[in-house]
């Protein structure tokens, strides 16, 4: 049956990519000039009649074009025998590669990772649009080789793995234009046992563990997934991949609250990774004061200042799917915590870091156009879409940046004995927080101190 479909010229490439995952690798495409938001009625109407309409006429009465797929290869398939640099050369020129240098993965290499799973090379972990490929724990343990993990870090990236093919995620907004980027958390005893950096420097790569695990997310996305630049991933700008965020539990042991994980639903004592897509973050400098009562309105401050149009989440697209993290140092963790409990902290934030009812309103329907109808707060809580702190008529009232406290993320890592904390601002339900357990294979102990040994 012919076929037409409407595709802005920015988004071309990405349409044609996609297409292929979706099973349509030869769909018709009708171009729409430029880009439509920042076009006059008039030009808009120039570009459709004189561009647009002419390739839907010629889509629905035209030949299908004939298009043969490429076939990836079996994966066991030996794809080249040569050199480390034959290898890379060949990796980067098929795109297989994030433009650093790769470890080969050889079968040797992969088996070695293999070692430190119970489930079969075949087992079927998802299928991860937008290419729809299987996620398989070869795979795994293939891009694991390829982004300089060790072999025991294998149980990690299975559950990475399990993260980014549940659909609650949401993978296939991974290309998506802002250019938001996945941060990986780890709870559990695997951060000491595999060498985690979680104090000074706790966003900074140089530890292999936290490194080559955060590459190993992105290559995976690559490999497997299919965002690939130009095609896929239409980050407008993008981020890198981000090193593995590790908590401090020593130090939440002491404040007695509970880590991320625990939070997002895993058992206390267990190894969990989580993963959320920020479009964003930055630091909060030198938090000054001996009291949650003084430093408490300085990272209020900050949750509203670094919110901006990430607020279509809090309202409109998804309500109340925005979920920022706030990184706290352990020291002022401990501040904080000689009068409050992490939910006092998240409900102090509701309640106080809060920004005027009309800036909000402007950032849904004044400065975008991802919230259809000029609508305000007070409707959406008229229509069941808000809780009642947002209602009002007053313009100038207060209205919080989330839907609820316990949607203000909250970890601890970094520098014990610095100030400074950090703030990322999140990408809503492209991206949404997703939390797994890690499960370690049979021997647990003994396989690790062989490989360490």
């Amino acid at each position: 049956m012919p076929t037409s479909s409407l595709c802005c010229e920015g988004f071309l490439g990405q349409a044609k990519t996609t297409s292929v995952g979706l099973g349509y690798p030869n769909l018709a495409l009708a171009t729409v000039p430029g880009h439509v938001d920042v076009q006059t009625d008039a030009d808009l109407r120039r570009n459709v009649l004189g561009t647009t309409v002419e390739h839907v006429i010629r889509n629905l009465t035209g030949e299908i074009a004939a298009v043969t797929a490429v076939k990836d290869p079996d994966p066991q398939e030996i794809v080249l025998d040569g050199s480390f640099e034959e290898v890379n050369r060949l990796f980067l020129e098929n795109g297989w590669s994030d433009g650093l240098p790769i470890v080969p993965p050889t079968k040797e290499k992969i088996a070695a990772f293999l070692a430190f799973t119970d489930l079969a090379p075949d087992h079927l972990i998802g299928k991860l649009p937008p290419d729809n490929r299987l996620a398989t724990v070869w795979n795994v343990a293939a891009n694991g080789v390829m982004a300089g993990c060790r072999p025991e870090y294998m149980p990690i990236l299975v559950a990475l793995a399990e993260a980014m093919a549940d659909p609650e995620y949401g993978v296939e907004h991974s290309g998506n234009t802002p250019g938001a980027e996945t941060l990986i958390v780890l709870n559990g005893p695997l951060i000491k046992q595999l060498g985690f950096n979680y104090e000074q420097g706790a966003l900074r790569d140089g530890f292999q563990p936290n490194t080559s695990v955060g590459r190993f997310w992105r290559l995976y996305l690559r490999n497997v997934a299919g965002f690939l630049l130009h095609q896929n991933d239409k980050g407008t700008f993008g981020n890198t991949w981000r090193v593995v965020l590790a908590e401090n539990e020593d130090c939440l042991a002491r404040l007695n609250w509970p880590t991320v994980s625990v939070d997002m639903g895993a058992p206390a004592g267990d190894s969990a990774v989580t993963i959320s897509r920020f479009t964003g973050g930055n630091v909060i400098v030198s938090v000054f004061g001996d009291s949650a009562e003084k430093v408490l309105p300085y990272l209020g401050n900050a949750l509203v200042m670094h919110t901006g149009w990430e607020l279509v989440f809090t309202v409109g697209l998804a309500t109340g799917t925005y979920r920022p993290l706030l990184v706290l140092s352990p020291l002022i963790a401990e501040t904080i915590a000689r009068t409050m409990t992490k939910q006092d902290m998240q409900s102090w934030l509701y309640e106080n870091a809060r920004m005027p009812a009309h800036l909000f309103e402007k950032y849904l329907w004044g400065w975008t156009n991802l919230v259809p109808g000029k609508r305000t707060l007070n409707d959406w809580v008229r229509l069941g879409k808000l809780p009642r702190a947002f209602a009002g008529n007053d313009p100038n009232r207060l209205v919080p940046v989330v839907t609820r406290p316990e949607h203000i993320m909250i970890a601890v890592s970094g520098d014990p004995l610095r100030s400074n904390c950090y703030l990322f601002v999140h990408n809503g339900m492209l991206g949404f927080p997703t939390t797994k357990t890690v499960k370690l294979p049979q021997s647990w102990r003994a396989r690790l101190r062989d490989a360490q040994a």
